[in-house]
């Protein structure tokens, strides 16, 4: 069966009721065989295992092709897991454009802990070559990238990584295995904040690490999980599942929203710039071509000319694009990223990220018209 059938109808929690939905199990303890020592089903306590993120983290493994999958309370706790696996003294290359937020654990919650990392430019390979150092252990990739929409050459990265005997870690949130397969491109850990596209409704927070193989690291971040605590409550597992039965409906549609949007406002004359994989003029539009299938995502960002005034005017005169934080949602959104990170960010000040929705297209460019007109 195909991708789309399996999500449906592989690995659900069924219910003796013969219900077709699946049930929501909230239960934090289980109880005990007769012995006093096993449990029927294998679950012993919530925080260690449920049934709901149980179903959620096969399905995950299987969208991504991997061997396991260990889900979080949040994005960021997915990535705190794989920083909690490095060792004093380790050493991480991250994209000069990364989410911020992964920068902010770093200096701030690893500060005591040894770890030193650099920013590099990862669309230049002879930049990143030249970063690698003898402690470097960790290479993390974003692609595309936040808010700049960089695209980067997943196998060529991995073909340094394994060069120098590091690990590799992909977040897929914006492209999701809808469009990319870092797994199948050599990466060893995919990332997602499942909050976003897998979540699809902006109503759930969650994250996930999807492994290409089981071994000594994916058992660490497995414990990471079961002995930390950070995990997803059975309610927003089962969202989550909910929410994977549409997902290959809904991400085509953001897909070609979004390149008929970047078109219009590549054309448009108080548009300095569009930053959009799918776009011939993007930089990196060849490697996004090669390593990106079924098109090319629902996010993008544009250069407003006229500055910072100019973008938040734009951003405010929008009526169907809500000027809020997040992205991958069913509705369109729209944030000037330089005032959410702060003023030690590199993002312009003319920059307004786009989370175009599955809204029609022909209203998304009428209301981008009409604001347009105000500034």
């Amino acid at each position: 069966m195909e991708l789309s059938t399996r999500i449906i109808h592989e690995d659900n929690v069924k219910d003796k009721s013969g219900a077709v939905m699946s049930p929501i199990v909230l239960s934090t303890t289980f109880e005990r065989n007769d012995d006093g020592l096993t449990y029927p089903e294998g679950y012993v306590y919530s925080r260690y295992d449920n049934p709901n993120r149980q179903s959620l983290e096969h399905k995950l493994a299987m969208m991504e092709n991997g061997k396991a999958c260990v889900s979080f309370s949040s994005g960021l706790a997915a990535a705190t897991a794989v920083f909690q696996s490095l060792k004093t003294g380790d050493h991480i290359i991250l994209p000069d454009d990364a989410y911020f937020s992964l920068y902010n654990i770093l200096t701030h919650l690893f500060s005591g802990f040894g770890l030193s990392f650099t920013k590099v430019d990862m669309t230049d390979l002879n930049k990143l070559q030249s970063s690698v150092q003898p402690n470097t252990k960790l290479i993390w990739m974003e692609t595309p990238s936040n808010p700049l929409i960089k695209v980067t050459d997943i196998a060529a990265v991995v073909a340094i990584a394994k060069e120098h005997k590091c690990f590799t870690v992909a977040d897929n949130t914006w492209a999701t295995p809808f469009y990319t397969q870092p797994l199948e491109l050599g990466v060893d850990i995919v990332m997602h904040s499942t909050t976003k596209y897998l979540g699809g409704h902006s109503d759930i927070l969650g994250g996930a690490l999807i492994f290409k193989e089981e071994n000594e690291r994916s058992e660490f971040i497995k414990n990471c999980q079961k002995y930390g605590g950070a995990v997803p409550s059975p309610y927003d597992c089962w969202l989550l599942c909910r929410s994977l039965t549409t997902f290959h409906a809904r991400m085509p549609v953001h897909s070609n929203n979004a390149m008929q949007l970047a078109h219009y406002l590549e054309t448009h004359p108080k548009i300095e710039r569009v930053l959009y994989p799918g776009l011939p003029s993007h930089p990196q539009h060849a490697i996004a071509k090669k390593q990106m299938k079924n098109g090319y995502s629902g996010m993008l960002s544009i250069l407003v000319k006229g500055g910072e005034a100019a973008a938040l005017k734009l951003a405010g005169a929008l009526k169907l694009f809500t000027h809020a934080t997040s992205l991958g949602g069913v509705e369109s959104l729209i944030e000037h990223r330089k005032s959410t990170e702060g003023p030690a960010s590199a993002t312009p000040e003319n920059l307004l990220r786009i989370s175009v929705g599955i809204e029609a297209v022909n209203d998304l460019i009428a209301d981008f018209e009409s604001a347009l007109a105000q500034i």
